[in-house]
């Protein structure tokens, strides 16, 4: 491109200008073809000095024919095809409509006979409550009527025994003493009829069974799944019931003011009894589980340097060494990729086959957890703090001398998929300055507690007889994809199922050992550790 010695910048030629952008008041009359741009006579000494140049009507034929060409092409094919978009489109536009009125109607219909069928199976039960209610009427007035009368033959009998003794002849005596030796008959109370009626807290569930399925998809904006013969769970939510093996519930979102409204998520149902998909033992034992995207799973036990990639049955893939003992893994849910934290305050990634340094640590950690905005949690005693990948701290629960601090001994941390919310396994030792009753403590992304569970039941749920009664003790715990917490019980060999909020769900599953690790893969298996030797893979969810 031309650059004059004299210019601080580069001219540009505005559409149509005729005169030159260099040499004030000359035609434009010549074509650089070097540049690219059109000049004038005195270009040829400065500007566009020693340019192959040609003489401007010396183009114009190939313009004419470079004009020629679009206009065919735009008005025989690009234009043509245009018009069948927008006819297409125009189709379009009336089948949706016409689309969705359909389903409207169908829906009203269908709804009026939910109503209708509602209505006639709430008159036939109150009509056989009615029914119900005069039979045993009956029964309790003949019953009433009987007893008034043995009432009334017992008073006879009590007032001929005293005349007879006052002033009775042997003869009478005789005779009353006899008669009281029949004694009448006391009427037999009668069988009512019983009945009863528990009213489900929130058909919710049903309702959308009984309406139908329906499957959405929203393509070129945010998807949003309906599942009316699914159940809804997640973090933060009003609950409500089912039956007695399942539980409905719909996710909502947090606010900066702590506030939950109501958002779309995935929805799932809850089986009403765990698969067990496979199982097999790891001779080296398991600690601590992180399954990958892909069906398998790494895994660590305490203080080994080693870290084992299995697949589905146990069979060892790929091992990663490091130089000392590795404490707890974490995956990251952006990248994929395992972090670790180590004896020696080290917090490190697995960057293609190998463990690459990130930052170091003064005190030492006792859990790891790597968070969708990429931050590094890692539990400590008496503090929860959080580190970007390169180490700067952003934030930490460390207590003051005038409140106890938020967590005591942390031994696993998991993030919420749905909420960001965090939940931390705290063993709460006495050693650390705690009262010795281990807890799950679930926080907000500023580290503030939402609240605490500690191994209670649901008042109406009845457990397994298996089932064992030691003080609870979480092992491991970690989110699944709608929101909910599964929680490993170690002291009662049993894996939890919590909602987002607190809210006792089922027992998953009960084993002879100990839990020792959880973790939830993307299809939502369960992955869970038994007396750190065994493994099984669990289906909890439909």
């Amino acid at each position: 491109m031309a650059t004059p010695e004299y210019k601080g910048q580069l001219p540009s030629r505005t559409k149509g200008q005729t005169t030159c952008m260099y040499h004030k008041g000359r035609k434009l009359d010549i074509y650089c073809e070097e540049c690219q741009e059109l000049a004038c006579t005195k270009c040829l000494s400065t500007v566009h000095k020693k340019h192959p140049l040609c003489d401007l009507s010396e183009i114009t034929p190939k313009k004419n024919q470079d004009i020629q060409n679009f206009i065919y092409k735009t008005e025989k094919v690009d234009l043509v095809q245009i018009d069948k978009y927008i006819t297409a489109t125009d189709t379009r536009l009336k089948d949706n409509v016409s689309h969705f009125e359909n389903l409207s109607e169908q829906l009203k219909i269908q709804t009026k006979k939910i109503i209708q069928d509602l209505n006639q199976l709430s008159a036939q039960t109150l009509c056989l409550y009615q029914q119900m209610e005069e039979d045993n009427t009956k029964l309790l007035q003949t019953y009433k009527h009987d007893l008034e009368m043995y009432s009334t033959q017992l008073k006879q009998q009590v007032q001929e025994c005293k005349i007879a003794l006052q002033r009775g002849s042997d003869i009478q005596i005789y005779d009353t003493g006899f008669d009281i030796q029949s004694p009448v008959t006391l009427p037999v109370k009668p069988t009512l009829g019983t009945a009863s009626f528990t009213p489900n807290r929130n058909p919710k569930g049903h309702l959308k069974q009984a309406l139908g399925k329906m499957d959405t998809s929203s393509k070129g904006q945010r998807q949003v799944p309906f599942r009316p013969d699914h159940v809804f769970s997640g973090p933060g939510y009003s609950s409500t019931q089912r039956s007695s093996e399942q539980k409905v519930w719909r996710p909502s979102s947090q606010q900066s003011s702590g506030e939950r409204n109501d958002v779309s998520s995935p929805v799932y149902s809850l089986l009403p009894q765990t698969k067990v998909l496979g199982e097999w033992e790891y001779p080296s034992g398991i600690s601590s589980i992180c399954p990958t995207t892909d069906g398998q799973v790494w895994s660590s036990d305490f203080d080994r340097k080693t870290l084992p990639l299995l697949d589905r049955k146990g069979k060892v893939i790929q091992e990663v060494e490091n130089n000392t003992g590795i404490k707890d893994i974490s995956m990251s849910p952006t990248t994929n990729t395992l972090w670790v934290c180590d004896n020696e305050n080290n917090i490190r990634e697995l960057v293609s086959g190998r463990l690459v340094h990130r930052f170091s640590t003064r005190e030492f950690p006792l859990c790891i957890c790597i968070t969708a905005n990429n931050h590094v949690i890692l539990g400590m005693v008496n503090k929860i703090s959080k580190f970007t990948t390169n180490g700067k701290l952003v934030l930490t629960t460390s207590p003051t001398r005038t409140w106890k601090p938020l967590v005591c001994t942390p031994n696993r941390i998991s993030e919420c998929p749905v909420t960001q919310n965090v939940a931390v396994a705290d063993s709460d030792s006495e050693h650390h300055g705690g009262e010795g009753q281990s807890h799950v403590v679930v926080m907000d992304t500023d580290c503030k507690e939402l609240f605490v569970y500690c191994g209670e039941y649901r008042h109406t749920y009845q457990p397994p007889s298996q089932s064992g009664s030691e003080p609870f003790n979480p092992s491991g715990v970690v989110y699944d994809s709608v929101g909910n917490l599964v929680i490993g019980d170690r002291n009662n060999n049993r894996i939890l199922l919590i909602s987002g909020r607190g809210e006792f769900l089922k027992i998953i599953h009960t084993d002879d050992i100990f839990t020792s690790a959880v973790g939830v893969d993307k299809k939502g298996v369960l992955w869970a550790a038994f007396g750190i030797f065994y493994v099984k893979l669990l289906q909890y969810l439909h």
